[in-house]
């Protein structure tokens, strides 16, 4: 990613668990941020708290990233996204998004058991308000998320419907950027790099 570019280029990363998806979406802020002293970037995190070891999990992703990546700064928000984004989002500002899979999950299958979960409608809306935050961000935006339909057709329905909805948003996000990366075992591979070489 070119700071200098008039275009915005934004980026999805796809894989499966342990992949190597956050860890390009760091090194890609990194880049961003060694350009040029005035390029800042922000982590949006979607992931929700709701147990010991989750919240174990977090604390240790923050700290890994406040080593790896100098100066980027974090964000939760586990729902408004599509809001997020565009209050961030600056000519010389990066987001990198993490991830999406659990800001689905928010809505689709809340983990708090005063919470029901969302009628596919639901989440309608969020998304209209994520993919049209993602073109008309003035700066680029990272965004990461899990590549789960490659396995076998789960059993249950519930979770079915939520492959499906995994699916149509991957779909709906990787027509929105510019550059689509799929990881396996650390490596990334480029499924899609429509960025114009000047």
């Amino acid at each position: 990613m070119n700071s200098n570019n008039a275009a915005v280029i934004h980026e999805f990363i796809l894989g499966g668990q342990r992949s190597g998806k956050s860890r390009r979406a760091e090194v890609l802020a990194q880049q961003w941020l060694a350009q040029h002293n005035s390029n800042a970037a922000v982590m949006v995190a979607t992931a929700q708290a709701w147990d010991d070891e989750m919240r174990l999990r977090i604390s240790r992703h923050q700290e890994d990233r406040a080593e790896r990546v100098v100066g980027m700064q974090t964000v939760e928000e586990p729902y408004a996204l599509g809001e997020t984004i565009a209050r961030l989002s600056q000519a010389h500002t990066l987001i990198v998004v993490d991830c999406l899979t659990l800001w689905l999950t928010n809505f689709l299958m809340p983990m708090s058991i005063s919470d029901q979960p969302a009628s596919p409608k639901d989440i309608t809306q969020p998304i209209t308000n994520l993919l049209s935050a993602l073109k008309k961000a003035p700066g680029p935006v990272v965004l990461v998320g899990n590549e789960i339909g490659m396995g076998v057709i789960p059993m249950g329905a519930e979770v079915r419907q939520f492959v499906d909805h995994q699916g149509r948003l991957n779909q709906d996000v990787a027509n929105a950027c510019q550059r689509v990366t799929l990881m396996v075992a650390g490596q990334a591979m480029v499924v899609k790099n429509s960025v114009c070489s000047a």
